[in-house]
């Protein structure tokens, strides 16, 4: 328990204990204000989640600096909640709570590297890992017809051999949307324009870096669970905000919607979560929260656009009790 509590007590203990707990009540406090202001903007959104994502890396150090004596016992027991106490108890007289804790991190820190790290090393040293069949469209295509008919800059397009349905962009100095020959021959020509839309809005947006420093910041907070979960919805909203930018290039949200069920659903029939038909627990339930998400996305643009809010004075209201409230959470 002794060597628990100097763990606890060090700087690299208290800055990992602490960062926990301020992400914690800032994903509290920023999910009741998304629902208490009703803001259905995907871009408000992603601002706000941002805050769980950023605020906690810096707190802890700018809250000591600011108050070198906020670490103290006196400042403790005034503290509106102190963690410590609660990881030096003991389940049962036996178990300490501040294991289970840093065993909860590890976990965490263990699902990091297996799902985003080692995907991304496998990818990277694989070779010939980027070579693609592909083939460049007719000039009279419907593809081509659909890139053109569309406004702003055109990336180039290629068409996948493949009897999947596969769609992606790749970003950087030469941008191009990918798409396999079954997709285009299963999309019409309105929902075609929109998905290809769809990915000019990864593109247009790629060239600002948000989501590289966001998966930057992800990285320094591998171990924090709460992190992880924001991190992965700031990502969803990015995709609702390449749908915003697809319906405004098209002026067409159904036929974008039209397309994500094409897209998501076709081989599922008539049941839209083939649960069944999905071997493990863990696939079946990623399985399961990805349809829900494509669901919620189609239902989004097949209603009307909610009203435009810019949401500053609640953005400075929600940065303001964030820091005000975890200041006083050690």
């Amino acid at each position: 328990m002794t060597n628990l509590s100097a763990i606890f007590n060090s700087w690299p203990g208290m800055y990992l204990v602490q960062s926990f707990l301020h992400s914690l009540i800032a994903a509290f406090i920023v999910d009741t204000a998304l629902i208490a202001w009703r803001i259905e903007s995907p871009v408000m959104r992603q601002r706000f989640r941002l805050m769980v994502l950023v605020l906690p890396i810096v707190s802890y150090p700018l809250y000591q600096f600011l108050s070198p004596e906020r670490g103290s016992a006196l400042f403790r027991l005034d503290a509106l909640f102190d963690i410590g106490r609660w990881l030096n108890l003991e389940l049962w007289g036996v178990v300490p709570v501040g294991v289970l804790f840093l065993l909860f991190l590890a976990f965490t820190a263990v699902i990091f590297v297996v799902q985003e790290m080692l995907p991304i090393a496998h990818h990277t040293l694989t070779p010939g890992g980027s070579s693609l069949d592909t083939t460049d469209p007719e000039p009279e295509s419907r593809v081509t017809r659909a890139l053109e008919s569309l406004p702003g800059g055109k990336p180039e397009i290629f068409i996948l051999d493949d009897e999947e349905y596969i769609m992606f962009s790749s970003t950087g100095k030469k941008p191009a949307v990918y798409l396999s020959g079954r997709l285009v021959e299963a999309l019409t020509f309105e929902e075609l324009r929109a998905a290809v839309a769809h990915e000019i809005g990864h593109i247009d947006r790629s060239r600002r870096p948000l989501m590289v420093v966001v998966f930057l910041l992800r990285i320094l907070m591998f171990y924090n669970p709460i992190i992880l979960m924001e991190f992965r919805r700031i990502v969803q909203e990015e995709e609702k905000i390449c749908d915003d930018v697809a319906a405004e290039l098209t002026g067409n949200r159904a036929a974008l919607a039209s397309a994500l069920r094409k897209f998501y659903f076709a081989d599922a029939g008539e049941q839209q979560h083939p649960l069944p038909n999905t071997p493990r627990l863990r696939d079946r339930i990623e399985e399961y929260s990805h349809s829900i998400l494509i669901e919620s996305r189609i239902t989004r643009l097949e209603e009307p656009p909610a009203p435009a809010m810019k949401g500053s004075l609640a953005f400075i209201i929600v940065l303001v009790t964030i820091f005000s409230i975890n200041y006083y959470l050690v």
